[in-house]
């Protein structure tokens, strides 16, 4: 063999071992929280359950809190419990929230849950949680950020139909100066840090709120008022701008969630959440 094709064929092993070895030291590091870092899903979801969020596969080791069935509605579940829990200790900030965009507190309650069970029984999660801190497979705008999983690039439009009279999701113009950045702001990384503030949800909430703001309006111009129904807001949220088509009949949908044993659609569980009792000394109806 050719000495230079067998010194090209040495190193190209040599890099590729060592990929292999820096590849295996990442994943022990992320097993011991060493490369944690700000609005990892693991970070952003953690007072949920209290100062260390737990694996999926630790809270959902049972498909429901009576552990002699199989299956049970998604409030009867281990999931439920915690997410319920970490809603309540933010009930005054979503309550803020609530009052400056004038969206109802309950309904932003609702948008949260299907995202936040589904961070605890989705297998995506798991994916997430080993590559989403390296940064290697994508821009931020592909990773769901804060409580509610809103995307970088969704919250980008929030702001710009925010800001944009003439569009049909235009929601006021309250909306654009909550939304308002100081001057001198790198504004990708400001956006950025508002998203993924594991101290401070009022950010992630702010701009689920505004999203909702903005399909009602869409919908209402169209000759259509969804503005007390969840079912289709819940699942708006989960699709996105672009998927919203203003219509007489709309119907619950989404990504499928299974909790409990079950399997529902996003729209769907946010919908039952809102129609039901759970929470509503927090979130009142």
């Amino acid at each position: 063999m050719d000495k230079r094709l067998k010194v090209a064929l040495l190193a190209l092993l040599i890099v590729f071992a060592g990929i292999g070895l820096l590849f295996s030291g990442v994943f022990i590091a992320l097993q011991f929280g060493l490369l944690n870092v700000r609005g990892s899903s693991t970070e952003r979801n953690s007072f949920f359950t209290g100062t260390e969020a737990q694996p999926a596969a630790a809270l959902a080791a049972q498909p429901c809190i009576n552990t002699t069935t199989d299956s049970c509605a998604w409030n009867e579940s281990p999931e439920w419990l915690v997410v319920a829990g970490g809603l309540e200790k933010d009930a005054a900030l979503i309550a803020r929230v609530s009052g400056e965009t004038g969206v109802d507190a309950r309904l932003i309650a609702a948008v949260v849950i299907p995202e936040q069970i589904r961070f605890f029984t989705s297998e995506r999660e798991v994916f997430k949680r080993y590559f989403e801190p390296l940064k290697i497979l994508g821009s931020l705008s592909q990773f769901s950020l804060g409580v509610s999983g809103i995307k970088q690039e969704t919250a980008r439009k929030v702001e710009a139909y925010a800001n944009d009279p003439s569009s049909p999701f235009y929601p006021g113009p309250d909306a654009a100066r909550l939304l308002a950045y100081s001057d001198a702001t790198n504004q990708d990384a400001e956006l950025y840090n508002r998203l993924t503030d594991d101290k401070n949800h009022y950010y992630s909430y702010l701009y689920t709120a505004i999203y909702l703001k903005e399909i009602m309006m869409q919908w209402e111009r169209a000759g259509f008022d969804i503005s007390n129904d969840a079912d289709a807001l819940v699942t708006l949220f989960n699709i996105g701008f672009e998927n919203s088509n203003p219509n007489p009949d709309p119907k619950p949908g989404g990504a499928s969630i299974m909790v409990g044993g079950r399997s529902y659609a996003f729209g769907q569980l946010g919908g039952d959440f809102y129609r039901s009792d759970e929470l509503l000394g927090s979130f009142p109806r």
